[in-house]
């Protein structure tokens, strides 16, 4: 390898720690701040091991929650390393430290006193925090290293993983401290689970498109050529007519979508288009799953 080839390669490597570490520091600032800001305050519990790390701080008020948090991370690192990979699990390591530094020293008060609106805040911001550290390599630790697995294993979404996860953290709630804080809770876990979903995947939503078309070749043609999208086709028969003919199929960005409807309307006004949302895409260029 020659000596010019490998500074690329190592400063594209040494750019992409930075990218992944500048991910997990922003995603942590703005978790902690909705903890610290809003959560506590009003007494309200969190999702996960930082909700579980909470009820003990209720518990035993000088145990802070950084600390706890980090603790309870421990066993979940050979779990992460097992299934994911150590690329993983080292970003995550750093994710944990970081999180846990954030939890420690971000202590922005934030005035809401309405308690319905504090849950639906907090939500947000930690629905956005979350979903910024899953776009990078790695995660903050905690069920964040569960949803990747279950993810990557089943294509179990992850705000559904952390949906059904902190279930049981919510009955230690009501359990504990009372009926309303575990309702509050549950609306802030709704909110920040559809949120990360959002920041993790819709923020980059694809469509899936089927084209029916008498000018099909064209249409495919222009597609490849203009929007540099893949095109398949697909073997069909009208139901009705009997006739033989091929089905159109492409996956394109959103912000394509317009544009590949000029197209088509342009070659063949009397196209007949299907045009889906996609839950997620993996493949080279088009997909938008993050690589863990």
């Amino acid at each position: 390898m020659s000596l010019e080839f490998r500074g690329v390669v190592t400063g594209y490597r040494f750019g992409e720690i930075l990218r992944n570490l500048g991910l997990i520091t922003i995603g942590s600032i703005i978790c902690a701040v909705a903890v610290n800001g809003v959560l506590i305050p009003l007494s309200f519990v969190s999702g996960g091991l930082t909700g579980l790390a909470l009820i003990i701080h209720y518990l035993v008020p000088p145990l802070s929650v950084g600390t706890l948090y980090f603790l309870l991370n421990i066993p979940l690192y050979l779990l992460g390393w097992k299934q994911v990979g150590p690329r993983f699990l080292y970003y995550s390591i750093a994710g944990t430290f970081i999180f846990s530094a954030a939890l420690e020293w971000i202590n922005y008060p934030i005035p809401i006193q309405e308690k319905l609106l504090g849950a639906l805040f907090a939500g947000i911001l930690t629905g956005i925090g979350s979903g910024i550290i899953l776009r990078s390599a790695g995660s903050a630790g905690g069920t964040d290293i569960l949803s990747v697995i279950l993810l990557k294993r089943f294509s179990i979404r992850l705000g559904s993983t952390i949906l059904a996860f902190n279930g049981a953290v919510l009955t230690m709630a009501a359990l504990l401290f009372s009926l309303e804080s575990a309702l509050y809770t549950l609306i802030f876990i709704y909110v920040t689970a559809h949120f990360m979903d959002l920041v993790v995947t819709g923020l980059s939503q694809r469509k899936a498109v089927l084209i029916i078309s008498a000018q099909r070749e064209e249409i495919a043609e222009t597609i490849m050529r203009k929007l540099d999208r893949g095109v398949t086709f697909i073997e069909a028969r009208g139901g009705y007519s009997g006739q033989e003919n091929n089905i159109l199929y492409t996956v394109i960005t959103f912000s394509e979508l317009s544009r590949l409807k000029r197209l088509i309307n342009r070659i063949d006004p009397n196209a007949f288009v299907v045009i889906s949302d996609t839950r997620e895409v993996m493949g080279h260029r088009i997909g938008n799953q993050p690589h863990w």
